[in-house]
Parts: structure tokens; C-alpha cells; sequence
């Protein structure tokens, strides 16, 4: 930061320059000309924008702020870093896609067993897991596949993996990084995870697991030396383990198409596209996470099932909820800033204003009956103290910068109101003073007057000097009168002088304390955001079942699948006005275990077999599905085999590529699995094929016993 510029010097200026198609100038180091140093700068103001297509190229971004006000700095004036921006630590919303979670994640590898951990800074999101057995590495590609990081931190033995070297760079297309051993040594890591948690590691489940401890570990720290703050609204570290939720690799992620289709990588085509009719940013993510967690206790599927039931028969409170839900701001991500020192006075005017809308939230949850909308109702807060602090300190429309001033409201601060008072009121004041004087003294032609040299003075004329009273002071002889000083006179000027500095200070005090004040009460912030975005999920649930003709599903422990009338959620939508001709299904742990699909091209065999298993993904969601009726036992991982390709790259044919997917399926399948195999034994020879195809199946049938 130079003045109202940023600037870049050297090889950055050059760099920077290419990029962001800036004009290189120079900057003279001395008086030969090899010493002119190529610079570029681009405006404080705007930066903002600058900073997000660097990091949008890979790039990190070292932010370097002035420490001292350059009017009263001696010399050259302080500088630090105050903050670098890299793809995994950016928290402006310009730079974020508020629909999805921006996650930085951290594998830690030893012994042939791993820890993860994820951490989105922009809400305070913190996961962690373990992967560890022979099939270790396929799980931390599974699990970085549903966080989709932005950025990945690599320690240990994860350090040394080709293939998940392999999988960040072709498949996951993330920033990626190696860190030095000692950002994963084992006590200091357990000291910051236990600091930053406020619980000790057998409380937060992790003593038998020191991978996790000292991936987590490793991850706070990296991110407090980016971000160059504390990480205060990062409050709870869930862990969880393998079985909690279904398992879906990244090839069934991909073939099921549930966030982004596999060719375009748009959301339209999508089931998110399908299901997403959230109103908040909250809830959007939350859908996110939901469709990339589908749950395993039919406990708590119903739970929310039921939920989204009650508000399919309640249209009238369904409409009341989606109208108040429109009103609600990004709470997690405006508070994720206020912590980080990052916000404006527009964050603090979107919090206060998307507040408002809560206490008929509260009072809307409180008429509903679901188990699910108790549970929200207890974690709800109507926010009303923070609110109306806001609104008592913020004026409704503020400037963007906090260094301009005239953020804060009249009457929150008596000595902010009397500073202002002296800047705007200064010469009503003098001439208040001028004419007191003049009533004082009896002398007509006495006035205030002001200079650089002098400051505020009165003066009078020759032929009054005798009238003057002992208290002023004289100060200066000119030929036709005198001028002098007073104490009041000098009082007032050190407080014009003074007031509007002192009035930038004080309002940027003023705004910090407000921040400080908003930082303390992050978990209920939080926690309120968290309960928002589960009831706009819920709301959008319904709304999907309403438009699109869904049935609530029996969700149970049976294994039985059992669909009548099932179609494909996303094809239907999008061939709408088209008929679609629905089909049957029953798949259970005996008889029925396995169905041969056969048919022509375009005869809807991959629809049929994606449509099932999207049904089943629906439905363990919360979701209502798309059939006449639906009974789902539940379902512990999908499994795909989809489609012919290669990774001639990584040399591997499409046959090779085929085998190792199939090789995957036929180790990690379990008799509660899903499996979708479209077309298997291609690449090679028809009788070689067909014995393949033939022996899997019946290994998978006789074996395994999964549908």
C-alpha cells in the first residue's frame, strides 16, 4: 500500500502486469538507469477485484498495509503483512461462489494410515476424519472428492503419493501444497487443536488418532499464518467416522451427476439443479452438503422427512417461512469477516437488516409439530440485541470504506456528536465568541480572525488597546492594532483543529468495539445460521415435491428397494412437456438381488439404472422422491461403473481404466451397497468380455450379496 494505491515492484510488477493486463511503469532506485525498478498499481478501492482473478489463476497474494498514519510517520512508514489471500483462505464474498462451501484441507499420512481435515474459513466450518486399511488411499480421495477443496495441504506420507498427486491435479483441480515436517509435529499440533477447541483430544474423540490431531493441527496453524488474525468463529471440530454416511466415490459422484453434469460441469442438468429451491446462500450450501452426505440412520432421515411432509400439507405456513427466508442474509459468511477484521459497515448493515426477519421465523417454526422443527427451534435465536445495536450504531446508508467516516449514527456516541458538532458548527462558535467579547470589552471593533501562522486570534484595533482586559494575551503588533489570544479561544482551536482526526479515530474505534462486541456472540450467530439454512432446505424439499409430483418414501433397515413408478429426477425436468414412461423396480438381499438390463441404443438403460440409484440417494437426503410410491432400505454406498473412458495420460486404456473401477467395487462393496455396472468387459475381446461381465456378477451376487 502506497497512499490510495497498491503496488507491485520488481518481478511481481512484471508478473502482475501480464496477468491483469496492467501498464508497467518505473521507479528510479538511484540515478543510473539500471536501477529503475519495473512497478504496476492498481487502486485501494478496487483491489478487491484485482486479488480475486490472481487467486483465480492459482496465485497467492501477500497484502501489505500501512501501520502507521503517514502525516505523523517519521521517515518511510511502517509496513507489514497484514494478511495473504491464497485459493483455500479467501473470505470476500466478491471472490466466493455463495452457494457452495470453499474449503481448505489438510491430509496428514503415517503408517499407512491418514488424517483429514477440512476447514471453510468463510463460516467456520471445521471436519475431520480418518482413512486407514488396505484401501486407505481410495477413502481420502473419496472424501476430498465430496469436500471438493479449494486448496490442500500435504504432510508425511501423503506427501509422497503419486496417485493422490495424481488425483489433486487431473481430477480435483486444486491449488496443492507440501508441508514441512515440522508443521506436523505431534505436541504442538495437540496443543493448538485442544487451544483452538477448547477441549481436550480425548473429548474431541481423537487420542487413539494422531494422524487427524496433527493434520488439524497443521491446518490451524497454516491458516492463522495466512490469515494473520485469530480464527475465533472456527468453535467445533466435527469428526466423524467412516459409516455415518453413505459412501459415494468420486466416479459415482460424477456419473450420478449430482452437483455439475459430467460434460459441461454445470449445475443446469444437475440433481442439485433439480432439488435447489433455497431462498438463503446458507441453505443453498447446506443442500450441497446434504446431497454429498446422505445419512445411514433412518432415524434421523425421518426425521426430516417428516418434516418436509408437514410443510408439503401446510401451504400456508410453507409460503409464510419461503417469504421470510428471502429477508435473511449470509449470516456465517458476514460473520467470518466481523471475526477476521475483514468486514464494512455493509456487512454490519446486511447482518442487522437480515436479522429482522427471525423473530417471525421463531414464532412460524413454533407452530409446526415435527420432531425436526423442535430441534430448530431450541437452536434459533431471534438475534433482537444484535440487531438493534446495529441499528442504534450504523447509519442505514454507509460508505464502503471504514477510513471515510460518517459510518456511525447521531446520538451513539456523546463525544462523536460533540466533535462533530465543533467541525460543522466552528464558525457559528467564533462568531458566538466575537460577539460576547465585544459585549464584554465594550470594544466595536473587536473580531476573530485565524492563520496558519498564529491559528485563531481577536483583534483589535490601536485606538481600543487601552479597553483590553488582562486575561488575553497579545500575541502579534501590527500597524493599525493589536492581536491576542484566550484560554476559551485556545481551547476552541485545538478542538476544530484537532476534532476531525480525533472524528476518524473515534468512529473507527467506535466500529471496532461494534465488531468485538458482534465477534463474542459467534457460536449463537452460528448457530442460528446453521438452523436457517437446515429450514430452507426443508422448505425447498417441499417446494420440489410439490412441483414435481414426488411421494414420501418408507425409509427403513429391510435392504429392500422396492419403487413403483420411478422416474429419473433431472430427466424428466428437463425434457418437461415430454412424456416420460415411468418403470418399476424390486431389488432386496434374496431373490431379487440382481437385474440384467438389456435393450437397444437409446432404449433408456442408463436412465433406468441412474434413476434407482438417484431414488435412493433422494430419499436418504430427506428428500421426496420421484415414483407412485417408494419403500428404500437403507442404502450404505453407491457404486458406479459407468461409460467408456481412458487416462492415456496416466497410461492407462479404456479397458484398464474399466478393470481398476470394477477392482474398487468388488473390494469395497458391502451386502448394503448399490451397485450400477453399465456395460462392463469392453476394450477387449467379445467371449474374453463376456466372461469378465459374467464373472463379476456372480462374484457379486455369491460373495459380496449387495443389489
Amino acid at each position: 500500500r502506497l497512499g490510495d494505491f497498491y503496488e507491485m515492484f520488481a518481478d511481481d510488477a512484471k508478473l502482475a502486469s501480464h496477468e491483469l493486463d496492467l501498464t508497467l511503469t518505473t521507479r528510479d532506485r538511484g540515478k543510473e538507469k539500471s536501477e529503475q525498478v519495473p512497478m504496476c498499481g492498481v487502486p485501494y478501492h478496487s483491489a478487491e477485484s484485482y486479488i480475486a482473478r490472481l487467486v483465480a489463476r492459482g496465485y497467492k497474494v501477500a497484502i501489505c498495509e500501512q501501520m502507521e498514519d503517514p502525516a505523523l510517520a517519521k521517515g518511510l512508514v511502517k509496513r507489514d503483512i497484514t494478511r495473504i489471500v491464497t485459493p483455500g483462505t479467501v473470505i470476500e464474498s466478491s471472490m466466493l461462489d455463495e452457494s457452495r462451501n470453499n474449503y481448505f484441507a489438510c491430509v496428514f499420512g503415517e503408517g499407512g494410515r491418514y488424517g483429514l481435515s477440512f476447514c471453510d474459513i468463510s463460516t467456520g466450518a471445521f471436519y475431520a476424519t480418518q482413512a486407514e486399511g488396505a484401501e486407505a488411499m481410495e477413502r481420502v480421495i473419496s472424501e476430498l472428492g465430496r469436500f471438493a477443496p479449494a486448496e490442500v495441504l500435504r504432510g508425511g506420507d501423503a506427501a509422497k503419493s503419486e496417485e493422490l498427486t495424481r488425483t489433486l491435479q487431473e481430477r480435483l483441480s486444486c491449488c496443492a501444497d507440501l508441508g514441512a515436517d515440522e508443521l506436523f509435529d505431534p505436541q504442538e499440533t495437540a496443543q493448538l487443536v485442544e487451544k483452538q477447541f477448547g477441549r481436550p483430544l480425548d473429548e474431541l474423540g481423537l487420542t487413539e488418532r494422531p494422524e487427524v490431531w496433527r493434520s488439524a493441527g497443521a491446518l490451524l496453524r497454516t491458516l492463522c499464518e495466512l490469515q494473520k488474525t485469530g480464527l475465533s468463529h472456527v468453535r467445533e471440530l466435527e469428526f466423524y467416522v467412516s459409516g455415518r454416511f453413505m459412501e459415494l466415490d468420486l466416479s459415482a459422484r460424477r456419473n450420478l451427476e449430482l452437483t455439475e453434469t459430467m460434460r459441461a460441469g454445470e449445475k443446469r442438468g444437475s440433481l442439485l439443479w433439480v432439488l435447489d429451491h433455497t431462498k438463503t446462500a446458507m441453505g443453498s450450501r447446506m443442500l450441497r452438503s446434504w446431497l454429498e452426505k446422505p445419512l445411514l440412520s433412518p432415524k434421523r432421515i425421518n426425521a426430516r422427512l417428516d418434516a418436509v411432509e408437514e410443510l408439503t400439507k401446510n401451504s400456508i405456513g410453507r409460503d409464510e417461512l419461503v417469504h421470510m427466508l428471502q429477508d435473511v442474509s449470509d449470516y456465517e459468511r458476514v460473520t467470518a469477516r466481523i471475526v477476521t477484521g475483514a468486514a464494512n459497515c455493509r456487512d454490519l448493515v446486511s447482518l442487522g437488516n437480515g436479522c429482522e426477519p427471525l423473530p417471525e421465523l421463531r414464532a412460524a417454526i413454533g407452530g409446526l409439530h415435527a420432531s425436526m422443527f423442535g430441534v430448530l427451534l431450541d437452536e434459533l435465536d431471534d438475534l433482537s440485541d444484535l440487531r438493534d445495536e446495529i441499528r442504534n450504531a450504523i447509519v442505514d446508508e454507509p460508505p464502503f470504506s471504514v477510513r471515510e467516516g460518517g459510518m456511525i449514527r447521531d446520538g451513539y456516541s456523546e463525544e462523536l456528536d460533540q466533535l462533530r458538532d465543533i467541525v460543522s458548527g466552528g464558525k457559528g462558535t467564533l462568531a458566538r465568541i466575537e460577539a460576547e467579547e465585544r459585549e464584554k470589552t465594550g470594544i466595536k471593533t473587536l473580531r476573530v480572525g485565524y492563520n496558519r501562522v498564529f491559528g485563531y486570534y481577536i483583534e483589535v484595533s490601536r485606538s481600543y488597546t487601552d479597553s483590553v482586559p488582562d486575561s488575553f494575551t497579545r500575541k502579534q503588533t501590527l500597524t493599525t492594532g493589536e492581536r491576542y489570544i484566550t484560554p476559551e479561544l485556545k481551547e476552541l482551536e485545538n478542538k476544530i483543529l484537532g476534532a476531525n482526526e480525533r472524528l476518524l479515530v473515534l468512529e473507527h474505534q467506535l466500529f471496532a468495539d461494534l465488531l468485538s462486541a458482534i465477534s463474542a456472540e459467534v457460536i449463537r450467530i452460528q448457530r442460528t445460521a446453521s438452523a436457517v439454512a437446515q429450514l430452507d432446505v426443508l422448505a425447498g424439499f417441499a417446494e420440489a415435491a410439490l412441483q414435481n409430483n414426488y411421494v414420501m418414501p418408507t425409509v427403513d433397515e429391510s435392504g429392500v428397494m422396492e419403487i413403483r413408478e420411478g422416474r429419473h429426477p433431472v430427466i424428466e425436468q428437463m425434457l418437461k412437456g415430454s412424456l416420460f414412461v415411468p418403470n418399476d423396480t424390486l431389488l432386496d438381499e434374496e431373490e431379487n438381488r440382481m437385474l440384467l438390463i438389456t435393450g437397444p441404443n437409446m432404449a433408456g438403460k442408463s436412465t433406468y439404472m441412474r434413476q434407482n440409484a438417484l431414488i435412493a440417494l433422494m430419499a436418504q437426503i430427506g428428500s421426496f422422491v420421484p415414483a407412485a410410491s417408494a419403500r428404500i432400505g437403507v442404502v450404505d454406498a453407491i457404486f458406479t461403473r459407468v461409460g467408456a473412458s481412458d487416462d492415456l495420460a496416466a497410461g492407462q486404456s479404456t479397458f484398464m481404466v474399466e478393470m481398476t473401477e470394477v477392482a474398487e467395487i468388488l473390494k469395497n462393496a458391502t451386502k448394503e451397497s448399490l451397485v450400477i455396472l453399465d456395460e462392463i468387459g469392453r476394450g477387449t475381446s467379445t467371449f474374453d468380455g463376456m466372461s469378465i461381465a459374467r464373472s463379476v456378477v456372480e462374484f457379486i451376487c455369491e460373495n459380496i450379496g449387495c443389489k
